[in-house]
């Protein structure tokens, strides 16, 4: 390609890129930035987007909580949207949303199917759920109701 987008060019692709799946703004910026002759322009199409309700952030951070929370606690959840550019504001509103205890239970029992049986074993999977973003109270709490 020789030269930059049009802002036609570049809406377009934002487009192509949105209908895949959501994108945060800064993700869509990052991606739009080699194609477009200014960063003003990607801006510019940017806050059209958003404008016409087609670009969203919290959009964007609920389906990515809710993809992630099948294998990752809130921790890591917040951790991931704050590196995809999403507003603390929006990634603590929408990880506060899940219920951790429940989670944390469903991917502890598809991990392992058999009881606790030595405190090594117990060790093993809270380093195995505090890996996954889980806090303390909650992976204590659920190995005590797995014993």
């Amino acid at each position: 390609m020789d030269g930059p987008d049009s802002p036609a060019e570049l809406k377009a692709r934002a487009l192509r890129y949105l209908v895949r799946r959501e994108h945060s703004r800064a993700e869509l910026a990052r991606k739009l930035a080699p194609h477009a002759e200014s960063p003003q322009a990607v801006e510019a199409v940017l806050d059209l987007l958003l404008s016409r309700k087609q670009l969203s952030d919290e959009r964007f951070a609920q389906e990515r909580a809710r993809s992630l929370s099948r294998k990752y606690g809130a921790a890591h959840i917040r951790h991931d949207l704050k590196s995809r550019g999403v507003s603390d504001e929006i990634s603590e509103k929408v990880s506060t949303g899940l219920n951790e205890l429940e989670r944390a239970k469903a991917i502890l029992q598809r991990k392992y199917r058999e009881p606790v049986t030595t405190r090594e074993e117990h060790a093993k999977r809270a380093r195995f759920l505090q890996g996954r973003g889980f806090s303390y109270e909650i992976i204590r709490s659920v190995l005590k109701e797995a014993e």
